[in-house]
């Protein structure tokens, strides 16, 4: 059994795994919960991806466990990066660039993760990954008309805000939200006339929000980034 962790911005994000088989995952908002459920859990192989705690911190709490991995940079990959800077590569990015490579071999992915921050990372057919870009997440974008204006104030996410906002707080919803859905079309467009067959997968936090928002084929895989871990930790226990 193996027991995977995405320990991200907002949260940390707990899989099970018998083999590719995702049994169950659970969401951790608070570090003490995370810490009880990883010391009384029992499995046989562990893996663990943070952009934000020192894993050294984290590691302890698995002592019990005896194959235990770090995603870093110099962990190996069942994909070849081609990215320039390895060391400055969010562990978070390859772990879903994994997890598409895993699930649909042999195919042109761009995995789009609408988290925190919207990362879209660009993997060939034949297993390449190449890099792709960074923008800010909803919750920012929301953030900084906030903090970065004198009167703008901090709204709430919606469903499916009006193109047209009649308030200060419709418009920042409007802009905001219908913004990065039109973001997301037209960075999937812009791969569409540069890749042949392209495969856009979404995923992250704020997946299904923009799920029903996209049109056109595009698969919704919230657990991307832990069946990703869980792929590495495969790989690895194999070599």
């Amino acid at each position: 059994m193996n027991l995977v962790l995405d320990y991200g911005n907002s949260f940390a994000k707990v899989g099970i795994f018998e083999n590719y088989d995702l049994r169950s995952q659970y969401t951790f908002a608070h570090r003490d919960e995370l810490k009880n459920f990883l010391q009384n859990f029992s499995a046989d192989n562990f893996i663990l991806s943070s952009v934000t705690h020192e894993a050294s911190s984290i590691l302890p709490w698995v002592d019990h466990i005896k194959t235990k991995f770090i995603l870093t940079a110099a962990l190996p990959l069942p994909v070849k990066s081609l990215y320039a800077t390895p060391e400055t590569l969010g562990v978070d990015r390859i772990a879903g660039v994994c997890g598409a490579y895993q699930k649909f071999p042999g195919t042109n992915c761009l995995v789009i993760d609408a988290g925190t921050c919207v990362t879209y990372d660009f993997l060939d057919d034949k297993g390449n990954y190449h890099g792709g870009a960074i923008s800010p997440g909803l919750k920012m974008r929301l953030q900084a008309m906030n903090a970065f204006t004198a009167k703008l104030p901090l709204v709430d996410v919606i469903s499916n805000p009006p193109l047209i906002g009649t308030t200060t707080e419709t418009c920042l919803q409007s802009g905001a939200i219908n913004g990065m859905s039109e973001e997301i079309k037209g960075i999937i467009s812009l791969y569409q006339q540069k890749i042949v067959d392209l495969k856009a997968i979404l995923c992250g936090g704020d997946a299904s929000f923009f799920e029903n928002q996209l049109k056109g084929p595009i698969f919704a895989i919230p657990e991307l980034v832990l069946s990703g871990l869980n792929s590495i930790l495969i790989y690895n226990v194999g070599h």
